[in-house]
């Protein structure tokens, strides 16, 4: 989060999701072979039981491994006030049934009804006002600890792609953290290295360009440290993903955040095969 007040109203009671974009008639999940790994299963949380799941490895990850700060509602859950309207990805470990990655993802329809997205809140994205219709954010992204290969991440990209085109959505934007850690210190100088590399090869065009709501000062940062990107990031940017500008300070995660977004269009050709089949 930024200075702006951390929201803290609870999830409804009710079964999610409302109002759901989901394929009518279609299969609820899916089994992926992750090779060495056994299987692992996703599908889209369709009870508030299931997105608790979802919260509760959030917060192992979050605040237990990274040490995010977390003005959360329920103990040992990450939530935030928009949990309630989005949809929530999970993959599940097929043999043990336990969540060990997840997604969650806010269509344009939920976004107008809380009146805005999450990255609305650490940036100013008045120049995508023109892709608001067709575009759905992605946040909160993790994966357990013990099952960070592969098979995990690709399942859940498999299974985004597939509600974009169902849901006949072409854009997808996000905070892509970056961890304010660097050798054991507290400082920015990673993301302001990570931010000057990324801004020469990926930086979107100017029409598209944001503004941090709490920049990071980036300019008063040691941006000379070859060192490269997260996992995910450099992952979204082998999709053809673009950064719209300068990163975000999060002092709640203990993070610096890029926005970044992806259009379907930009995919590259064996991405799209893989992930479109076309």
């Amino acid at each position: 989060m930024n200075d702006l007040p951390s929201p803290t109203l609870p999830l409804s009671p009710v079964s999610l999701p409302r109002g759901s974009l989901h394929c009518q008639g279609g299969p609820v999940g899916a089994v992926v072979d992750a090779p060495g790994r056994g299987g692992v299963e996703v599908a889209w949380a369709r009870h508030l039981d299931e997105v608790r799941e979802a919260q509760r490895l959030r917060y192992e990850v979050f605040a237990t491994e990274m040490g995010a700060r977390l003005k959360a509602t329920i103990a040992g859950h990450d939530t935030d006030i928009f949990d309630d309207f989005c949809e929530h990805l999970l993959v599940r470990d097929v043999r043990t049934r336990e969540v060990i990655g997840t997604y969650r993802v806010l269509t344009p329809e939920q976004a107008r009804r809380i009146g805005c997205t999450y990255s609305d809140t650490e940036f100013d994205l008045t120049r995508l006002r023109g892709l608001r219709s067709r575009m759905v954010e992605l946040g909160r992204s993790c994966v357990h600890a013990q099952h960070r290969h592969g098979g995990v991440i690709l399942a859940l990209w498999g299974a985004l792609a597939d509600f974009m085109v169902r849901n006949r959505l072409d854009t997808m934007v996000g905070c892509a953290s970056i961890p304010m850690m660097h050798n054991g210190m507290v400082c920015g100088d990673a993301a302001a290295s990570i931010w000057r590399q990324l801004r020469e090869t990926h930086l979107a065009p100017i029409e598209y360009q944001v503004l941090p709501r709490l920049p990071l000062p980036v300019d008063r940062l040691d941006a000379s440290l070859d060192i490269e990107p997260p996992a995910l990031i450099k992952g979204y940017l082998r999709l053809g993903a673009r950064v719209l500008g300068a990163p975000a300070w999060d002092p709640d995660f203990n993070t610096a955040d890029l926005p970044m977004l992806m259009r379907l269009a930009d995919l590259p050709a064996r991405y799209r095969k893989h992930f479109l089949g076309s």
